[in-house]
């Protein structure tokens, strides 16, 4: 399995991974074609080797003629209605609701009320799309990321203005819970490290681990700045490594059980809701036929092998039961994420299965499509629906 890692030491910016992904062997020709599929026009792209800190790297530029501003639907409109293959469409679409909900959630908005400054301008798609387009063309399945470089919070980012980093470059860091480099001196004075472009992308398409991998190439990109006491560079590093398995078999379970016949429904539900609060990894009930032919249920529970003892004085404690069975289980999961998607009536996470890295499956969340209900009035059918539909759309289409 081929996959990227993403080492940000001077900072990371939609311009600095693309120049990287070119410097690891995405063609700049490949690139320009693929881009115009996109229903824009006015900017161009230039490409030059350059050094920092005596360190060679590519440096890209995307040179914008009128800088429209477009707003959130509109952008992600051209991405969907593209002619971009849908893998790309789906990795630049989960970038752009990322950064989407970042700023509403700075700004208190949602992202039809949005309206979108620099991040609204035709290099944001190019920097967004572009990444995609460079990432399936070196066939890449997994992304890597080392942990954010915001830099310091002097100078303000604009004169007068607010600290670094950006308000929506930290709600994307909290967004992920991305992990972030240390405060350092060398940073006092080089103004804004990581960019909101620059962090949607990195915390919406990669895992913060460096994975053991065989390392095949590097491609690194440059920034604009040029500090004394550190490179503004990022690196990718191209590898390959063994491809996760279809499902992940674990251990350490225990099965409880315990047969009911003179208990109230209430309980059952009471006793199932705490099961599940302490951390049960399932619990369900299976109606049953016990002596002198009196109806009944046996409650079953999984439950990770170190609570087993506490699970035991739950299940003694809220029911009438005189004993409980034990014995050690294991189990085969498939490999899952959850992902934020924006619809038309608020952010749902989405449960998204997966085998052999291939997505074969998609489950609003409950909670999210319940909340939604309650605040719009909209029926939660209709809600989990619309999700539904969304996650189709983005992750197995």
């Amino acid at each position: 399995m081929k996959i990227a890692y993403i080492q940000s030491i001077g900072g990371a910016s939609g311009d600095m991974l693309l120049a990287a992904l070119l410097d690891a062997g995405l063609p700049l020709d490949f690139l320009q074609h693929e881009l115009a599929k996109l229903p824009v026009s006015g900017y161009a792209l230039s490409v030059a080797q350059e050094a920092r800190r005596e360190m060679r790297g590519v440096k890209l530029n995307v040179e914008v003629k009128e800088p429209t501003r477009y707003s959130p639907k509109r952008l992600s409109e051209m991405v969907s209605s593209s002619g971009l293959d849908n893998r790309t469409k789906q990795r630049a679409e989960m970038v752009l609701t990322a950064l989407w909900t970042a700023e509403g959630r700075v700004h208190g908005e949602s992202q039809a009320e949005l309206e979108l400054e620099e991040l609204g301008t035709v290099d944001t798609l190019v920097d967004v799309v572009g990444v995609s387009i460079g990432l399936d063309y070196l066939e890449i399945e997994k992304v890597y990321a080392s942990p954010l470089v915001l830099g310091a919070a002097l100078p303000p980012r604009r004169p007068g203005g607010y600290p670094n980093p950006a308000p929506a470059t930290l709600e994307l860091a909290a967004m992920a819970g991305a992990p972030v480099a240390a405060d350092h001196p060398m940073y006092q004075g080089a103004g804004e490290l990581t960019t909101p472009t620059g962090a949607a992308l990195i915390t919406a398409l990669a895992q913060f681990e460096r994975p053991a991998f065989s390392v095949t190439g590097v491609g690194v990109g440059l920034g604009s700045r040029d500090p004394q006491d550190f490179p503004n560079i990022l690196r990718v590093w191209l590898g390959e490594m063994d491809p996760a398995p279809a499902t992940v078999r674990q251990g350490a379970i225990v099965l409880l059980e315990t047969n009911l016949d003179d208990v109230q429904g209430e309980v059952l539900g009471y006793a199932q809701e705490q099961l599940f609060s302490m951390g049960a990894l399932d619990v369900w009930y299976t109606p049953v036929q016990m002596k002198k032919n009196r109806p009944g249920v046996i409650l079953s529970a999984l439950v990770p092998q170190h609570l087993e003892e506490a699970a035991v004085q739950l299940i003694l404690r809220e029911t009438p039961t005189l004993g409980v069975r034990t014995r050690p289980v294991e189990r085969y999961v498939a490999q899952r994420e959850s992902f934020d998607v924006e619809t038309d009536l608020g952010v749902i996470s989405v449960k998204v299965k997966s085998l052999e890295g291939e997505s074969v499956g998609v489950a609003p969340e409950y909670e999210d499509c319940r909340r939604i209900s309650l605040e719009t009035g909209v029926p939660y059918q209709e809600v989990y629906q619309r999700a539904m539909a969304e996650a189709r759309r983005r992750f197995l289409s």
